[in-house]
């Protein structure tokens, strides 16, 4: 351990712009969005060429992301992305989530560090991208529902949109596509990396014991066992972005994507139906309450022993390590 700390106190933060520079329209340049990148997150490469980040079409995107005013009267149950995804929640639906509300599955996972992710989005990883996500959740019966043309009309009636769309994009044709792109701007920008396990990394503040033997656990086959499927050494995003069946049920229902850890804390209910409501709920089930089908993941190392077996005092330092993972800089709306 005292190794990994040495290593890791080394590390530094790095700020870097996109690769992708964004399209001139009309002899018209916005400015380039510089997306913030540890030195310990790999190189963000989920940046399309036709949809480069800007500082204009994040600020464009966030605007539309929280903005309930646009969708019809009959979206009153999500009449913007941000009734979904809270950012207080890790902008993931919260502890509320239920079935009911949104079928078998509850929020597609928390929108944070997804400029990383190119395996798809859900839960089965079925949505290619976030332009097309933005499009299915406006649409989507279950969702907000809004018919685009309507969309597009109100925000052509708006001049202070049309201000916005001209300097993100440098056209006053509007149409749907933009929209698209804006939010999906704005969600990639959401960085999630100034957490007290960032701060150790970069040497800034130090774990105490139980946290350090909580990342050993975390990061050992012979520990909890967690880090195949969710990183954690070389993987600093908590994810690997892959989809796994980890024995909730001996009958098959599915492989499901690992979700990032980071904001774990805060973004309960756990699994993709939401059956586990607190970590301590999903920690006893790694430990004790894996079931084998023919399915499961070879990754999942203990299911013959139904789980990783861990002490409570183990079980307590898991957890202090998870909540290291918090972090709360850019979770309050503007």
């Amino acid at each position: 351990m005292r190794r990994i700390a040495t290593w890791t106190a080394l590390l530094m933060m790095a700020w870097t712009c996109c690769a992708c520079q964004p399209h001139e329209e009309n002899g018209y340049r916005p400015t380039p969005y510089a997306l913030p990148t540890p030195l310990y997150f790999p190189i963000a490469n989920n940046i399309p060429s036709d949809n480069p980040m800007t500082e204009e079409g994040v600020a464009l995107g966030e605007k539309l992301f929280f903005d309930a005013h646009l969708s019809p009267l009959t979206a009153q149950r999500t009449p913007c992305c941000a009734s979904c995804h809270h950012p207080e929640h890790s902008f993931e639906y919260g502890p509320e989530a239920t079935p009911a509300f949104l079928g078998t599955q509850h929020a597609m996972l928390p929108l944070i560090n997804l400029a990383w992710n190119t395996t798809g989005l859900g839960w089965e990883g079925t949505v290619a991208t976030l332009e097309d996500m933005v499009y299915l959740a406006y649409t989507d019966p279950t969702e907000i529902h809004a018919d685009t043309t309507d969309i597009v009309q109100r925000l052509q009636a708006d001049e202070g949109y049309c201000d916005l769309f001209k300097k993100a994009f440098g056209t006053n044709e509007l149409h749907f596509g933009l929209v698209q792109k804006s939010i999906a701007q704005y969600v990639r920008s959401l960085v999630f990396c100034d957490s007290k396990f960032d701060r150790y990394l970069r040497g800034q503040e130090q774990l105490t014991q139980d946290e350090l033997n909580g990342y050993r656990l975390f990061v050992t086959e012979e520990g909890a066992d967690c880090f195949h499927c969710h990183g954690g050494g070389a993987n600093a995003l908590f994810t690997t972005h892959l989809r796994y069946n980890n024995g909730l049920d001996a009958a098959y229902h599915g492989d499901f994507k690992a979700p990032t850890l980071r904001n774990i804390a805060l973004t309960p209910p756990y699994m993709h139906d939401g059956r586990f409501h607190t970590l301590d709920e999903v920690i006893d089930f790694y430990s004790e309450g894996v079931q084998y089908s023919e399915q499961i993941s070879p990754l999942m190392h203990h299911v013959m022993q139904g789980g990783v077996q861990l002490t409570d005092q183990e079980k307590a330092q898991l957890k202090a390590f998870l909540n290291t993972l918090t972090d709360t800089s850019l979770l309050q709306q503007e």
